[in-house]
């Protein structure tokens, strides 16, 4: 593996089986991502942008074909294995934010600490720092039905980074909230990734992708053109 890539899928092929029908979603799909860069995935509906996310973000694998996320073969790990990757490697940021209702911004950054085992202390002090980060400072002990939903999303984008991943890995992270607040999100992407955090974006919008510093277009199944 290139020591600079964080990211290397080499040949993927993701086939659905139904017993009657055989769908290909994705046909040899080979690329990498180095550490620090800023990618977009991009394809209209049905391209197969959807199921390579599934397999980036360790939610599914290929049914052919090798990917290796931070020196660590994917394509080959058991579910439970897959699940430790997600909690170490990845940040998930995704369009409907996920957060728990009526739960405190600083309550929602720490759930994946809790899970991890991270002293009560020390959960509150990064939540805090992230929170800060990502501008909502002072939106600390607002539960997400008094938030904004560019704020819900600072705030889900702040839970990702709690854990240190390899990778962001933003699934239409735009997609929910009104043009001015996704401009705000893109720019805290950029400054994030200007930061040294690697940022993965999959996105139908030619303006949110044209954020990224490169665009991976995918149609059918396949990478048409980067």
């Amino acid at each position: 593996m290139n020591t600079k890539s964080i990211i290397q899928t080499k040949h993927l092929f993701k086939i659905y089986n139904t017993g009657v029908i055989e769908t290909v979603a994705l046909s040899d799909v080979s690329f990498q991502i180095n550490k620090g860069e800023f990618v977009a995935i991009m394809g209209p509906s049905g391209s197969g942008k959807s199921t390579l996310m599934h397999i980036l973000g360790a939610l599914d694998l290929p049914t052919s074909g090798e990917y290796l996320l931070d020196g660590e073969m994917v394509s080959k790990l058991k579910d439970e294995e897959l699940a430790d990757i997600r909690n170490r490697k990845i940040g998930f940021i995704f369009q409907a934010y996920n957060l728990l209702p009526r739960t405190t911004a600083m309550k929602n950054v720490m759930l994946p600490m809790r899970y991890a085992g991270v002293a009560k202390e020390e959960r509150e002090e990064k939540a805090r720092k992230y929170l800060t980060l990502v501008g909502l400072g002072d939106r600390l002990e607002h539960t997400s039905n008094q938030l904004s939903g560019g704020q819900q999303q600072r705030v889900a984008i702040a839970r990702a980074l709690v854990m240190n991943p390899a990778i962001l890995l933003a699934d239409e992270p735009t997609g929910n909230i009104a043009s001015v607040q996704a401009e705000e999100i893109m720019s805290l992407f950029k400054k994030l990734n200007n930061d040294g955090h690697t940022v993965v974006m999959i996105t139908h919008e030619p303006d949110i992708a044209a954020h990224a510093q490169r665009i991976i277009h995918v149609k059918d199944g396949k990478i048409v053109k980067e």
